[in-house]
């Protein structure tokens, strides 16, 4: 069993950002002897403890960079789970386990990383990495050779795309042709869960082929025109810095929009901060007299851009009496074997402490719904009873995305776990299909006031 104090320091040493785990920082590993280190299953993590400091090194089978440490938030419970974060607010806890072993959960997310023990800090976390052209590239790629999960589901050969770039690279290459290789390797990747930036100007984020850059602010702007003058809407209740919006539909219907499932709170990007926004939405939007009256609900995904899973599985807990199987995960664990996987953790919809709707619910959806859009319809698939989906395909990026820093500071992110239906069914890719399929969000929709999804929603009988 892991003390308090050691299972403080091992938590306090892996930050979350956007669901994921291991952000790394500037400096090097302590000189000293670490007292105790782990290692996660996948993810590519160490953690070393030192003199009374933790810290997450991002490792690959040639790299190893540090990262900076969290504090202790509050005393352990009474099973010897403790929550960390920065400035006083929690972002993950850490359980212990048999055998110097121990679990830890973002506060965001649906599933642990599992952590286990190491004799000692591997020898790379020991010295600092280069961090010129040629080493920044080779850990770029084999970051994605040993922890992409689509390569074979894109058609993509990596060794292939090694050999083609790599000779384009050598360690004097300036910063803006590497920039310019980085994201031409993975565009063809196709993967809206690929991103790459130099932290200044340049930033790159893959996305399916046929994936539309709409306004957000137009589409709100008309799809509230359409409530309001098609449909007879009188009010729209706005919550989350206008990304939930909720207004009672005529016929006993109520029509809820999430655009995302994170930033709820201007200057407070904490997963706690949007909770309990989330919270004060949902209570709002699901009382009892509400709840009691409705003949169905219409949920809005459609420009879903994502956040954390665990605000959307709030939602999904709004909509049942009975727990039930939302979908389970794992994540690649072999740097060699694409194949291997962590142990599947299943994920249960719990009903939430508040009212709840068990009628009829219709989701909306396009590929604009996006990572934890998907996962809220993932988890309505199991429901009872299913919704229908109305639209076109989601985007199909279901995993949390492993967030990595470069040598040289650039940052970039690839998804790294896999996500299954209740059935086994994994959607990653070509993303959950509709069960009506209609147009979404056309130019000619949007200049003629339509919505064909939404009238789809709402005219056929409940």
């Amino acid at each position: 069993m892991l003390s308090a104090t050691v299972l403080a320091m091992v938590a306090a040493s892996l930050v979350s950002c956007s669901g994921s785990p291991g952000r790394s920082g500037d400096t090097a590993a302590d000189n000293e002897a670490p007292a105790t280190v782990w290692r996660s299953d996948g993810y590519g993590l160490v953690i070393s403890i030192s003199g009374g400091t933790a810290r997450t090194f991002e490792t690959t089978s040639i790299s190893c960079i540090p990262g900076e440490p969290l504090e202790q938030i509050g005393q352990p419970a009474s099973d010897g789970t403790v929550q960390y974060g920065t400035d006083g607010v929690a972002e993950q806890a850490l359980h212990p386990a048999p055998e110097g072993r121990a679990t830890l959960r973002m506060l965001s997310n649906a599933a642990d990383i599992d952590l286990l023990p190491l004799p000692r800090l591997p020898e790379s976390c020991t010295r600092p990495m280069p961090d010129d052209a040629l080493t920044t590239f080779d850990v770029y790629w084999t970051t994605f050779a040993e922890h992409y999960i689509s390569f074979a589901r894109k058609n993509i050969d990596w060794a292939a795309v090694r050999d083609r770039y790599r000779p384009m690279v050598s360690a004097d290459t300036d910063p803006e042709e590497l920039y310019a290789i980085l994201e031409e390797m993975i565009t063809p990747l196709g993967d809206m869960h690929t991103e790459v930036t130099d932290g200044d100007e340049n930033e790159f984020v893959g996305a399916r082929p046929g994936t539309r850059k709409l306004s957000n602010r137009a589409l709100t702007a008309a799809v509230n025109a359409h409530l309001r003058n098609n449909l007879g809407v009188t009010a729209i209740q706005t919550f989350a810095e206008g990304n939930i919006a909720y207004a009672d539909l005529p016929g006993a219907r109520g029509y809820l929009r999430i655009d995302a499932f994170d930033d709820y709170v201007e200057d407070d990007t904490s997963y706690l901060a949007s909770k309990a926004e989330m919270d004060r939405a949902l209570a709002a939007v699901f009382t009892r007299a509400r709840v009691a009256a409705w003949r169905g609900l219409v949920i809005d995904l459609r420009n879903n851009s994502g956040g954390e899973d665990a605000l959307a599985l709030e939602v999904a807990g709004r909509l049942t009496n009975t727990p039930y199987l939302a979908f389970s995960k794992q994540a690649r664990n072999d740097p060699a074997d694409p194949t291997r996987h962590t142990r599947l953790q299943p994920v249960t919809v719990t009903p939430a402490e508040g009212a709840r709707y068990t009628g009829p619910v219709r989701v909306l959806t396009s590929e604009l719904t996006i990572s934890a859009g998907e996962i809220l319809t993932l988890a309505l698939l199991s429901r009872t009873p299913a919704p229908s989906r109305i639209g076109t395909p989601t985007q199909g990026v279901f995993s949390d995305t492993l967030d990595r820093r470069l040598p040289n500071g650039w940052e970039f992110t690839l998804g790294n776990e896999e996500y299954y239906a209740p059935d086994g069914r994994s959607y990653e890719g070509g993303g959950i299909p509709p069960t009506v399929t209609t147009t979404v969000f056309t130019e000619a929709e949007l200049a003629q006031g339509r919505d064909a999804a939404l009238d789809a929603a709402i005219g056929a009988p409940w």
